[in-house]
């Protein structure tokens, strides 16, 4: 596909990467493009577990008492909680407190930075099944906290997405740190999956017209041996699970996003069940992106 139109920006730790139609009158380009950072903007206030007024700051802060939650913070909890179980538990939202014992305390780019605190033994998780929900509220059990990660990034990139082609755009691609949606119709677009052996490589590319994409990786986000962002809630820790990294197809990126971290932890034969792409520690690679019309 030729003749796109590209704008890039920072939000939720990540680069976000727009492309739209490029025929298309710079106006309306402008317009769609400002919308996707504005609705960036409007959700990392909402769901970063990094800034000290957020919504989820709040929420975690008054865990095992009832609080009052926004349409948009009670639709994302309310999903994830369906995934949860759809899972059985290994996508989890409650690995906040094992995600900081594991030395992810801050911005990631400061943790890169040295700037983490003290690693801790690794936290229980699995307490997803115990929180409450009523219309317009949550509880969470005491000494439980959320953290919504990429499962978050991949909402508003959906959100985004969906209120570009809103706006009268035939299709829209919104990308956040690589995990992606697109929405509308489009005659295909070929994607790239990183390679988890060798930084800034790709190990296989896939054309997609529709739907989402979205990697878990433990070679991505990591800061130490064995150190990374992908907990494992069977133990509290960072997973040692033979999959290094797991790419899915969904139909949104929401989905996709907890459907590759559930892929990581099953291994290989998660892709009797989703199409997408794992690499394994062995050094092997495994696609079955074709039970989803997607071209490899």
């Amino acid at each position: 596909m030729t003749d796109l139109s590209v704008r890039t920006f920072r939000a939720m730790g990540t680069q976000i990467t727009t492309l739209l139609p490029g025929s298309l009158p710079e106006r309306i380009l402008s317009d769609a493009f400002d919308l996707v950072q504005t609705i960036f903007a409007r959700e990392e206030r909402r769901f970063s577990r990094f800034l000290g007024d957020s919504e989820l700051t709040s929420v975690n802060a008054a865990s095992g008492r009832w609080t009052d939650v926004s349409a948009g913070f009670e639709r994302l909890a309310r999903f994830a909680l369906l995934q949860a179980d759809r899972t059985q538990g290994l996508f989890d939202p409650t690995v906040l407190h094992a995600m900081i014992a594991a030395g992810y305390d801050r911005d990631y780019d400061e943790v890169l930075a040295g700037a983490r605190g003290a690693l801790h033994p690794p936290q229980p998780c699995g307490r997803w099944g115990e929180i409450e929900t009523r219309p317009g509220g949550l509880r969470l059990p005491a000494g439980v906290g959320l953290d919504f990660g990429g499962v978050a990034k991949g909402w508003t990139a959906d959100l985004a997405a969906e209120a570009a082609i809103d706006r009268g755009l035939p299709w829209a691609l919104v990308s956040a740190g690589g995990d992606l949606r697109i929405a509308g119709d489009t005659s295909g677009i070929d994607v790239a999956i990183e390679d988890p052996w060798l930084a800034t490589a790709e190990v296989a590319r896939v054309r997609i017209a529709s739907g989402a994409l979205a990697s878990s990786s433990t070679t991505r986000r990591a800061w130490g041996p064995g150190l990374h962002h992908v907990i494992d809630p069977r133990t509290g820790a960072p997973s040692d699970a033979a999959a290094l990294q797991a790419t899915v197809w969904a139909p949104t990126c929401a989905e996709a996003e907890t459907l590759a971290t559930w892929a990581i932890l099953t291994g290989p034969s998660a892709l009797d069940s989703v199409p997408g792409a794992i690499a394994t520690s062995d050094g092997h690679l495994l696609m079955t992106f074709a039970t989803a019309g997607v071209a490899a």
